[in-house]
């Protein structure tokens, strides 16, 4: 199964989080896979099943962040597939190094065409495209499973990335 089916699936499954309590999600995530609506391999289901356990444990990390870059909204005045397509995007961005941050966004935009309001799309585009420049989290090492080479990497793109926001800030003084 494609990436992109994958997290459509997580999507489906973490969207009853909000409607169960956490004890009853096991059982939903039977009852989703029993239903036959899609046929996954075990690999797929192991992938879809780990992911969406690991946002469901941050789903309070996610929604303060996701709080704190929103501008006169808050969580519950949000659509329920917008807030669980918000929280999927947010954890790809902070916490799963094997997704870019424009690739978590992009798919988030495309779940919140499919799924969301109307305006959907250009919410969710807007909040998380907020959250990635200023992401203290996902820098912080005890946050991510990163190798040293990886680590290393991000610390060189950091530093260039603080380069640029120096010009930029001494070209706007003059």
């Amino acid at each position: 199964m494609k990436r992109t089916s994958l997290r459509e699936q997580i999507f489906k499954i973490l969207f009853r989080v909000e409607f169960n309590t956490p004890d009853e999600m096991p059982a939903q995530e039977e009852l989703f896979f029993d239903a036959g609506d899609i046929e996954v391999t075990d690999e797929d289901r192991t992938y879809i099943t780990d992911k969406t356990n690991r946002i469901i444990k941050k789903i309070p990390e996610l929604d303060k962040v996701l709080s704190e870059h929103m501008t006169g909204w808050t969580l519950d005045r949000i659509g329920r597939a917008e807030l669980t397509i918000l929280r999927l995007g947010a954890y790809e961005i902070l916490f799963d190094e094997d997704i870019p941050d424009k690739v978590a966004i992009s798919e988030a935009v495309e779940l919140a065409k499919r799924f969301g309001s109307d305006n959907a799309a250009s919410f969710v585009n807007g909040v998380l495209a907020k959250i990635v420049p200023g992401s203290e989290m996902r820098k912080k090492p005890e946050n991510r499973k990163t190798s040293v080479a990886a680590r290393k990497k991000e610390e060189a793109s950091g530093a260039v990335i603080r380069v640029v926001s120096a010009k930029n800030t001494e070209s706007r003084k003059k």
